[in-house]
Formats: structure tokens, sequence, C-alpha cells
């Protein structure tokens, strides 16, 4: 297979590979997705194969809008409402129980769905030209960090999909939030663009679930995207640092080998000279941080380094989102200082 590389000028093109069956890499401000005909099943097992994605591993629904949310979900409750008045089109997931026209292979079975409205222009209009929800999750390879670039998608994907939509890079650069409404009080499944403080001033309380910060164990079901599996890895292990900035330098400083590579933050850049180095941003800059984690993590694998130390950002804000991508690149492997 050819996979073609379309521009914004190819909505209607995009469209109809949706439409016809195919896999169309999609541009969102999170990151590349893997989209497919989210009504069809067949396309929808054709993500997962192309991926080679877990089957018990449930799947999104983009639509390019609040309006289209009766169609495929039930018992909307007002929480939703709300939400997607203040953050769609956005980087937030909504898990709603799901009307009988979903199918089961996009929510594994499970009897509610995730929805979101992507704060991409071209996206939403390639959804409703197709006039069908797109099911997509990120468009790497099964395991590998995300991809915030249509050149980094198709490192994974070429000749697997029909094509790519290049939409520029990603602004936001981790996956969307995922919150269970389906649950008293609502629970974070998954943290992203929207941060906790954020929900919880819409919301009041708000739970966290354990997965966001331990791994699952293997008889367990995720709910969504993002909550079992090993994520987000490069080939070489990683071991996250967490604690004062200073001190955590000075430990991987003392701790790494002659072939680690690291991951920090700008200001202690120049204390790894002579190693692979690559940058979040600066400590304060946590939007910065959320931008650069995956592409940090993609450059160790055009490198030859046998294992990678990571800077732990704070776990406040979006600094949420970018230290569970860590610590699930790492397998939880993480050094409290």
């Amino acid at each position: 297979m050819n996979t073609k590389q379309l521009t914004t000028k190819d909505i209607e093109l995009a469209a109809g590979i949706i439409a016809g069956g195919g896999l169309l890499g999609i541009p969102t401000e999170t990151v590349y997705g893997l989209g497919a005909n989210g009504l069809d099943p067949r396309a929808v097992q054709s993500i997962f194969a192309a991926k080679g994605r877990p089957q018990d591993n449930p799947l999104i629904l983009h639509i390019p809008g609040a309006d289209w949310l009766e169609q495929y979900c039930q018992e909307i409750p007002a929480a939703a409402r709300q939400l997607a008045g203040k953050f769609w089109p956005g980087p937030l997931t909504m898990i709603l129980k799901r009307k009988d026209n979903v199918p089961d292979a996009v929510t594994a079975g499970l009897d509610t769905v995730g929805m979101r409205c992507p704060d991409c222009a071209v996206t939403r209009q390639v959804i409703a030209a197709a006039g069908v929800p797109i099911a997509a999750p990120s468009g790497n390879a099964s395991g590998r960090p995300s991809p915030t670039t249509a050149a980094a998608m198709l490192e994974d994907m070429e000749g697997k999909i029909d094509a790519i939509l290049d939409g520029g890079p990603c602004q936001v650069g981790v996956e969307s939030t995922i919150i269970d409404l389906t649950v008293t009080p609502p629970r974070l499944l998954r943290p992203g663009g929207v941060t906790l403080e954020e929900l919880e001033e819409v919301l009041g309380q708000v739970e966290v679930d354990e997965a966001v910060r331990r791994l699952m164990a293997p008889g367990e079901q995720p709910k969504a995207p993002g909550m079992k599996y090993r994520h987000y890895a490069p080939k070489a292990p990683v071991t996250v640092v967490k604690g004062p900035p200073e001190k955590t330098a000075e430990y991987i400083l003392c701790h790494m080998g002659e072939k680690s590579g690291v991951i920090c933050f700008d200001e202690f850049r120049e204390g790894f000279s002579g190693y692979p180095v690559e940058t979040l941003g600066p400590v304060v800059d946590q939007r910065a941080q959320a931008r650069h984690i995956f592409e940090a993590l993609r450059a160790f694998d055009r490198l030859e380094v046998t294992d990678i130390w990571a800077q732990s950002p704070a776990d406040t804000g979006i600094g949420l989102a970018v230290t569970n991508r860590l610590n699930k690149a790492a397998g939880f492997r993480i050094i409290e200082l």
C-alpha cells in the first residue's frame, strides 16, 4: 500500500477514505490520530491491525460538535453539556453511555464510549463531509511515543494506511484528557490538555483513577485508551527521576552510563555536555513540556543509547499529563528523591 500525503485542501478526498472504509491519519491539537469510520466494525478492526493494538483497548469517537452526541450516546448528563460548552472543541474526551449503533469494536465490548470534538478545523470538516464519526487512537505503532507531526506518524504507518492528512505540528502535544461521566463523582481516567484543576472548576469533586499513577494489572479491563498497557515507550528503557530539578539533574549525572541519553529541562542541558540530550522546555513552562515530550522520546530511537534518564515535571496542571506519559514510557520505573 502506498500511503498518500494529503494537505488541508484535500478534505473531500480524506472524507472519501473514511466513508469508504479506509484508514486516514488525522491531525488534532493533541497528537495525530489513526482514523476510520467509527460505525464500520471492519474499518475499526483495521485500526487495531495497523497499530498492533490490543483488542481490549477501547477507541474514542471524534465528532464535529456537541450536537452529534445524541446520535451515539444516551443518558447524557448535564455535566456533559457544561464541559462541552467550556472545552469543546478541545482536548477533552467524555465517557458516556453508548447507543446500540456504536460497534463493540470501538468500545471493546463496554457499554460506554469516549466522545471528543477535536480543536482542529480541518479534521472537523473531514468528519462532517464523511457524515460519520471517526474512531481514532494515536497514530503510532502500539507502545511507541505518539506522533505530533505528520512526518512522525509516517515513520510508523507508511505502507499500512491509505493516507495522512498533514495539518501541521500539534499545539498541545499530549493526548486528550478523559473524564468518566457515568460514575459519581466523575473520574479522571487519563490526564491531558484539559487539566484536573480546570475540570474541578466545572464539576466540583473529581476522583483520579489509580491507573493514572500506576500500571494496571493484567486482568483489569481499561475503560479508556492508554490506561492498561506500557505506552509511549522508545526502544531504550527509561528511568524517571522525580524531585527538585537541581537534585534530579545531579542524581542523573551521577548514575548515568557512558551511552545513556537524557531528557531534561532547558536549564540543565549544559550540565550533560557530551551525552545525547533532548530538552522538554523551561522548568516553569509546562505547556512547552507537553509539546516536546513525545518528540524527545522518539528522538532516542534514532540514536544509539543503552538507556534514557528523564527529569520529571511537577504533577500539577498539564504537568500531570506529562508525568503520566513519562511514567508509562518508563513502565513506572520511577526514582523519587
